[in-house]
């Protein structure tokens, strides 16, 4: 590609967001753009001008105020770079609602589901488009988002879903939270289960759709999985970090992907982790997630 490359980044003022920003910059041209997103202005341009400060630095960096829970603000942003720069090469979408453990999960859902799902498909609905041939669009979810970490009971909603059934079933989902009938109906009482196999879920219907157009011209939608990374989002939920990569180190295997010379097949639409795809119906149901939840 000759046109300079356009890259975004939701959820990057700080953490692995932020860290992604850096390693796109230190590994992009000088002519190229990354724009680091956040909810707070004031935030997002101050960690964009730490960012173009950095002796890594090549690619040019923007700040851009970006609440993902604003569809509309995603729909719009698409359009102003496919009007501007005719499309965008890289997208990752990272942003994720902070929840501690000693909060309620019920009275956080509504807000936890609308940063790392309805905000997911509206950056697959927006941004898929105006991927440009040889782009990335990349959802960071966890290796939480296999079929095997749901019951029985809900698995099905997921497994070979159009984007349409995905939404469908995280509003139903959500729907059960607010009636105290999502344990019955066989729902993870932990948000982040279901939140993690719907995104991914949601990857893959997407990918299905455009899967041989977009082999052909080395372009690839996919989620992936950064493994343990020492945030303040993930520290609260573990008592031992000792095997926990720093934000940095986790974003190098991210950016592999993003960089890999070409689209690998057994790749496309799947949940990558260190170079390798999950199986989608792998795992088991985390009892001891739900454990930590019991009052």
């Amino acid at each position: 590609m000759n046109h300079p490359r356009i890259a975004l980044v939701t959820g990057a003022n700080q953490g692995l967001g932020r860290a992604l920003v850096e390693g796109l910059t230190a590994r992009m041209r000088k002519d190229d753009l990354v724009l680091l997103t956040g909810r707070s202005e004031r935030r997002v341009t101050d960690a964009a001008r730490e960012v173009a400060q950095l002796p890594s630095t090549r690619a040019q960096v923007r700040g851009r105020a970006l609440d993902v829970t604003d569809t509309d603000a995603i729909v719009h942003l698409a359009d102003e770079l496919q009007d501007r720069y005719g499309g965008v090469d890289v997208v990752i979408s990272n942003a994720v609602a902070r929840l501690l453990p000693d909060e309620s999960q019920a009275e956080r859902a509504d807000e936890f589901i609308d940063v790392s799902n309805t905000a997911t498909h509206a950056v697959l609905r927006s941004f898929g488009p105006v991927l440009r041939p040889g782009g990335r669009l990349l959802v960071v979810a966890s290796s939480l988002g296999t079929l095997g970490h749901l019951d029985s009971r809900v698995r099905h909603l997921f497994d070979g879903a159009s984007l349409d059934q995905v939404e469908y079933a995280v509003e139903s989902w959500r729907t059960a939270l607010h009636n105290n009938t999502a344990e019955e109906a066989g729902w993870p009482r932990w948000l982040n289960v279901p939140s993690k196999v719907a995104q991914v879920a949601a990857v893959r219907a997407v990918a299905a759709a455009r899967r041989e157009r977009d082999l052909a011209t080395d372009t690839l939608i996919a989620s992936v999985c950064p493994g343990m990374v020492d945030t303040a989002t993930s520290r609260p939920w573990f008592g031992d970090y000792s095997q926990a990569q720093s934000p940095s180190e986790a974003a190098q295997a991210v950016l592999d992907v993003v960089f890999a010379e070409r689209v690998d097949p057994a790749l496309y639409g799947e949940l990558i982790r260190f170079g390798k795809a999950l199986d989608w119906r792998g795992g088991t149901p985390p009892v001891e997630q739900d454990r930590m939840l019991t009052p």
